[in-house]
């Protein structure tokens, strides 16, 4: 059985945006992406792995991840300092959270690891010969935009995900 992994993530940044900062979302064309360099400034890496696994990331540029920080904390953030940075990476955790939650209701068993922030464009990030879906969101805040590159396990070594089958490494 595949699982569609857009749904979940869409769902779950939507309601925790919403939440966290008062904002709504838009979806802009997912695309399916083979670069290994993060897109942006701020990048919030996860690693899922269970019955669904690889890594999630969740890419903005400096000004959106102070406007974000800034609504949840309800003052002006100016500086990417450590409460920032917390609070950039604690988002990305709770979506995944919410994410491993939706796909636990349809049976699959995953858990999730603790964020890892990656500050600076252009570091290199191989998601080892698979595509990521890109999933890019609009806000009154800013662009960010979810890469996902998730594979299901069959159980026998090899990894279906969304863009065709390949064989685990031993």
């Amino acid at each position: 059985m595949a699982v569609n992994l857009m749904s979940p993530f869409l769902k779950a940044a939507s309601s925790v945006l919403a939440t966290e900062t008062g904002t709504r979302v838009d979806r802009g064309v997912v695309t399916l992406e083979s670069s290994c360099y993060t897109p942006q400034d701020v990048t919030v890496l996860m690693s899922v792995i269970g019955d669904i696994q690889g890594i999630v990331l969740y890419s903005m540029d400096m000004g959106m991840a102070l406007a974000m920080v800034s609504q949840m904390l309800g003052e002006k953030q100016a500086e990417f300092d450590d409460l920032a940075q917390s609070g950039i990476a604690e988002m990305g955790n709770v979506i995944t959270g919410i994410v491993a939650t939706y796909l636990a209701q349809d049976g699959y068993r995953c858990s999730i690891s603790v964020p890892t922030l990656l500050i600076g464009k252009g570091a290199m990030l191989s998601t080892l010969g698979f595509k990521r879906m890109v999933i890019p969101l609009t806000t009154p805040l800013g662009h960010m935009s979810i890469h996902v590159a998730l594979r299901e396990d069959d159980g026998q070594g090899w990894k279906k995900s969304r863009w065709g089958t390949q064989k685990s490494p031993a």
